[in-house]
């Protein structure tokens, strides 16, 4: 698969290459009067993402936005890079994760009590803090105006409370960031993320029903490229994430040890991985192993059985 790649009319995929790995993340190219990114990747991306924006034509002063859909550091991380390289580019966020754009100390270290340091160093890098004033939030329902066609933000919490979706009006379709969980193109899986530390598999439900309910084209996930069965995907997401809550409220029910729980959820899917070759699975375990997803499992499970006076 090339590094970029046409998937839409106006709208060009490309591959981050993500640790050095191809078919991971994808950021997306949205061609108009005032061309937008959406998603940069992890920092480690950063050059090879504003490399092939070179290449498609666009230079330092022709990038006019970038929209990231969560913080998260596969989303988010380069944001900082691709400001410095193109400075005439607003940066959208929602308003939640506005301030961890433009001071990312508590999400670096959050994402190292996670990750650990080499793990981080490795996959991410550090998020580069990005000027304030060039830093703009986006609510339900607003638009970014690129001239020729609009992109509109969809709440979706779930995976993240800040997190939303971005409908692109010419086309219709979705950018999912990582609303509807993660699919590799050439794996015939789909895998929910559920990382800490807010998770919540009703908001992430109601998420995924939201976007099906809005598309009027592909899903554009961000792990990894176009899916065209919107509704067959949909309701497929919705049922992994069942199971898979369910699969983790069984084993919080005996044992708070991560590993143990990450053990439940591989042998619990075991059947959906069937026939995979080893490199199939690395990949999925940098974008989010079955630990990490079991610590965010954990945490919700945790805060459900605190009740809702606990804060957290």
């Amino acid at each position: 698969m090339d590094t970029s790649f046409h998937v839409a009319p106006g709208i060009t995929a490309i591959d981050t290459m993500m640790a050095g790995t191809s078919r991971l993340t994808s950021g997306y190219l949205v061609e108009s009067f005032a061309p937008a990114l959406v998603e940069t990747g992890p920092a480690v991306s950063a050059a090879a993402v504003t490399n092939e924006l070179r290449k498609l034509g666009i230079s330092a002063a022709d990038l006019a936005h970038v929209i990231v859909t969560h913080i998260h550091l596969d989303h988010a991380g380069g944001v900082g890079h691709v400001a410095k390289t193109f400075p005439s580019a607003t940066i959208w966020v929602h308003e939640k994760g506005a301030k961890h754009l433009s001071d990312p100390t508590r999400l670096n270290a959050s994402a190292l009590r996670v990750y650990g340091r080499e793990r981080l160093d490795a996959l991410f890098g550090p998020l580069l803090p990005t000027p304030a004033d060039r830093i703009r939030s986006l609510a339900d329902g607003e638009s970014v105006d690129l001239g020729t066609r609009r992109l509109t933000a969809l709440h979706t919490p779930g995976h993240a409370s800040h997190h939303m979706a971005i409908q692109d009006s010419s086309t219709g379709v979705v950018f999912t960031g990582d609303a509807v969980g993660v699919h590799l193109p050439d794996i015939p899986v789909l895998r929910p993320a559920s990382p800490p530390p807010e998770f919540d598999p009703d908001l992430a439900i109601a998420s995924i029903e939201r976007i099906r309910q809005h598309s009027r084209g592909s899903l554009m996930f961000a792990h990894f490229g176009p899916v065209s069965s919107v509704d067959e995907t949909c309701a497929l997401a919705v049922e992994r994430i069942r199971e898979w809550t369910e699969l983790a409220r069984i084993a919080t029910e005996r044992t708070r040890d991560l590993a143990e729980i990450a053990g439940a959820l591989r042998e619990g899917t075991a059947s959906d991985y069937a026939g995979l070759s080893d490199l199939d699975h690395e990949r999925f375990e940098k974008l989010g192993g079955f630990d990490v997803n079991a610590a965010g499992l954990l945490r919700y499970w945790d805060k459900r059985r605190e009740g809702p006076h606990k804060t957290s």
